[in-house]
């Protein structure tokens, strides 16, 4: 069936329905540079926060502002010094800090005061909060290096930042701190991301990227990093900027200490952010402790994602149809892929355990995941499974996918080379082809 305008909407609503559900009630951290606002995008993404806001999630704001800060420098023909990537901050660098970090969160606040007609800002009466809600301390002198006015998180007031988001505040976190004794320092804005997402126990730390986000050599979005790969990615021989090896530490160093997950969004993808959130495959990198997607042994919560996904393949004849009753009563045989609560793949392995052959049957995998080589990767799984039951032989009936898996090594052979209860069950009228792959 054709999708018209309207039915692709109602559909993507349909889909997007769970993630709006599991969002309500829960801390995004969302981390985006001073270029969001030098570029003035950031009054195009305002109104995604807002629609985020409106929807329940409670949102802390985290902003850099090292182009504002420049900007004051130069203008004052003054040094700008970096080590390790961070700056030092002298007395005169923190009068311009200061000065750059004012004006963007008072930008910032302005943006999210708008009550632009037709649009999600339209009477949301937004209530932005900000404040020394961060305790720093100084970086203090580093392989001989004084960082001066720098600092680094030592603190976050939970207790504050939860009491306004219970109030349905949105929280701004800028880039600078403040110690017992009075002092400013200049952070990262990396760190207060990392220290705001851990410390208040967040669902995602989101960070808003230049470019189209983390690409592979190929120059296509890397979907998917767990921290291990995110690590080697950053101990790798691959030159990365300075700036995706900051916030792939903080999503890796996030993960580990118990941050969920971690998102790098692509800054100049429009509704970037929605669209990340709120489709399953989004269209940034999702970075989380483990693998985004699993592997296992079915169970009866199943049933309702395995019918879906063999549905379309039991109307065009290609599998026997099955009833919800016998898949209750056979899900034990079942494997599913699940990714992000979707069953993209299923298979089932009938083991005919004296005869030491098990049969394949009911092997699909979701169309939009055909073109990743998951039917290889469940296939290879269910072959492991056999093996470990001691199956010597495995065999599918198949009328449309004869070719795939002969490719697999799977060869020709007769009825009566299967086991005498499969014998007795098998369907004179579909007349499947019978193949079989020794192991």
């Amino acid at each position: 069936m054709n999708q018209t305008p309207t039915t692709s909407y109602v559909q993507w609503f349909r889909d997007s329905a769970p993630y709006i559900n599991a969002f309500r009630g829960r801390t995004f951290v969302i981390a985006f540079g001073g270029e969001v606002l030098a570029d003035a995008q950031f009054a195009t993404l305002v109104h995604d926060i807002a629609l985020l806001n409106s929807l329940g999630v409670r949102l802390v704001l985290v902003h850099g502002a090292r182009p504002q800060i420049e900007q004051r420098l130069r203008s004052q023909d003054a040094d700008m010094e970096y080590v390790n990537g961070l700056r030092i901050t002298d007395a005169n660098a923190l009068v311009c800090v200061k000065e750059a970090v004012g004006s963007v969160r008072s930008e910032i606040e302005a943006l999210l005061s708008m009550g632009l007609a037709n649009t999600p800002m339209e009477k949301a009466q937004i209530r932005v909060v900000s404040g020394n809600l961060l305790t720093a301390q100084p970086l203090g002198v580093i392989d001989g290096v004084d960082y001066q006015h720098t600092g680094e998180v030592r603190k976050i007031d939970t207790e504050a930042i939860h009491w306004h988001l219970d109030n349905d505040a949105i929280v701004l976190l800028p880039p600078l701190g403040y110690s017992p004794t009075g002092e400013t320092f200049n952070l990262a804005m990396e760190d207060v991301a990392t220290a705001a997402a851990i410390e208040l126990g967040a669902e995602k730390l989101i960070y808003l990227t230049d470019g189209k986000g983390i690409t592979d050599s190929r120059k296509k979005i890397i979907r998917e990093l767990t921290v291990k790969q995110t690590e080697d990615l950053l101990q790798g021989k691959r030159k990365l900027s300075s700036a995706v090896i900051k916030t792939l530490g903080s999503c890796a160093h996030a993960c580990q200490s118990g941050v969920p997950r971690a998102h790098l969004i692509g800054r100049e993808v429009e509704g970037g952010l929605l669209l990340e959130l709120f489709t399953r495959d989004g269209c940034g990198t999702l970075i989380t402790p483990e693998t985004f997607e699993d592997t296992r042994q079915a169970s009866i919560e199943d049933v309702g994602g395995i019918l879906e996904l063999i549905e379309p393949l039991e109307n065009s004849g290609a599998l026997v149809r099955r009833s919800r009753e016998s898949l209750e009563m056979e899900i034990d045989y079942f494997t599913v892929v699940e990714r992000d609560g979707l069953v993209v793949a299923c298979a089932a392995l009938y083991p005919y355990i004296e005869e030491g052959v098990a049969e394949l049957a009911c092997l699909a995998v979701h169309p939009q995941y055909r073109d990743a080589g998951r039917g290889d990767a469940l296939f290879q799984y269910i072959r492991k499974q056999a093996v470990k039951l001691a199956i010597q032989r495995l065999f599918v009936l198949t009328t449309k996918t004869a070719h795939w898996f002969r490719e697999r090594g799977f060869k020709p052979a007769d009825i009566k080379q299967l086991p005498v209860k499969r014998q007795a069950m098998y369907n004179y009228q579909r007349k499947s082809k019978v193949f079989i792959c020794e192991l």
